[in-house]
């Protein structure tokens, strides 16, 4: 009985791996492509990889990188935006260096009003001080001369009528008197002369380097607002409100990696294609007047015609569309711009990645 199941349970397994082959056996039909593939449309040609840029002069979007460090305050534009060159972008926590502009302010303008308090000398209150001050001392040697004269003359008439001790003390009165009295005009000389010339140029360097600081601060202060360098496009934003951002850019969560805090293209109306010629096949390019390119848009089955702009005569690494830094094998590329106008009947947007066919 065992044997016989044994038998029987073969059997089918023969019968089901007949059928399998049957079936395998019959070609399924292929699956019609979503799209043609690139094809050369030259006789002989230099295939390239190219992405597509905004027609800006130097052929690359404009990269906006804070100049100060800080906390993202307020996003004042949005992705797609078309902005005019100065309208802010961005704005940065800005209290501490406001607090500081403002601090440096109220320095230069107390340096100032300093420095026109020294010009403005004299001041008349104190000139009329000083010029009382001597009518004061005046009347005050005049009052010790005389005593003096009248204690001379009664000592002369007679020496017993005035003691030796009172005479000296009216000398000496007289003396102090004098003195007082010189140093009284000397004092209001002093005062009438106003400040000292040297003292005036002190506070004026004060000055000076007080307002070139506090200009300098208001000129950091506006480093807190970013603004668009040129006309434009925002292309894309890659911070929000409440993050942080510095001269390296801002951080990206999925790449990890550090990246432009906004970035610009031109109008989209008119676009270029970078292409990236292998250095082995730099030999058989074309001249430029002789050149040529066709691009495919990856996805769909449109070719459009690319009108050469320049060479860029630099043979680089070839890291621009893989981003890898540091690569075992050193290709190197020679860049290549063309124009060309955006198609209406398909998206096309700077970023992408699209075949060329560079000939003549």
């Amino acid at each position: 009985m065992k044997n016989k199941i044994i038998m029987i349970i073969s059997v089918l397994g023969i019968l089901g791996g007949i059928v399998s082959a049957i079936f395998s056996s019959f070609a399924q039909p292929a699956l019609s492509p979503a799209f043609k593939p690139a094809e050369n449309p030259y006789s002989t040609a230099i295939y390239a990889e190219g992405i597509v840029e905004s027609d800006q002069p130097s052929g690359e979007n404009i990269n906006v990188y804070p100049e100060v460090p800080g906390t993202v305050k307020q996003i004042l534009v949005a992705e797609g935006q078309v902005v005019r060159k100065g309208d802010p972008l961005v704005l940065i926590d800005d209290s501490i260096q406001r607090a500081t502009t403002e601090q440096q302010e109220s320095a230069a303008e107390a340096a100032h009003a300093m420095l026109e308090e020294l010009r403005a000398e004299p001041r008349k209150e104190t000139l009329d001080v000083n010029v009382a001050q001597v009518t004061s001392a005046e009347a005050a040697l005049k009052t010790a001369q005389d005593t003096l004269r009248k204690t001379q003359a009664s000592y002369e008439m007679d020496p017993r009528s005035v003691s030796k001790d009172a005479l000296d003390s009216a000398i000496n009165a007289e003396a102090v008197a004098q003195a007082n009295l010189e140093v009284a005009r000397k004092q209001r000389d002093l005062t009438k002369a106003g400040a000292w010339e040297f003292d005036i140029q002190n506070q004026e360097k004060q000055y000076t380097a007080l307002q070139k600081s506090y200009l300098a601060g208001t000129a950091l202060l506006s480093k807190y607002t970013l603004r668009a360098p040129s006309d434009g496009v925002v292309l894309s934003i890659a911070t929000m409100v409440g993050a942080y951002v510095s001269s390296q850019g801002s951080y990206e969560s999925y790449s990890q990696g550090m990246t432009p805090v906004l970035v610009l293209g031109a109008p989209q109306a008119n676009l270029q294609v970078r292409c990236y010629i292998d250095e082995i096949l730099v030999p058989r390019l074309p001249a430029p007047s002789k050149m040529k390119a066709q691009m495919s848009i990856r996805g769909s089955d449109v070719k459009v015609s690319l009108d050469f702009v320049r060479v860029q005569p630099y043979v680089s690494p070839k890291i621009e569309l893989s981003d890898q830094r540091q690569e075992r094998v050193d290709v190197r590329v020679l860049p290549i711009i063309f124009k060309v106008e955006k198609p209406k009947s398909v998206n096309l947007y700077p970023g992408e990645l699209v075949d060329v066919y560079v000939g003549q």
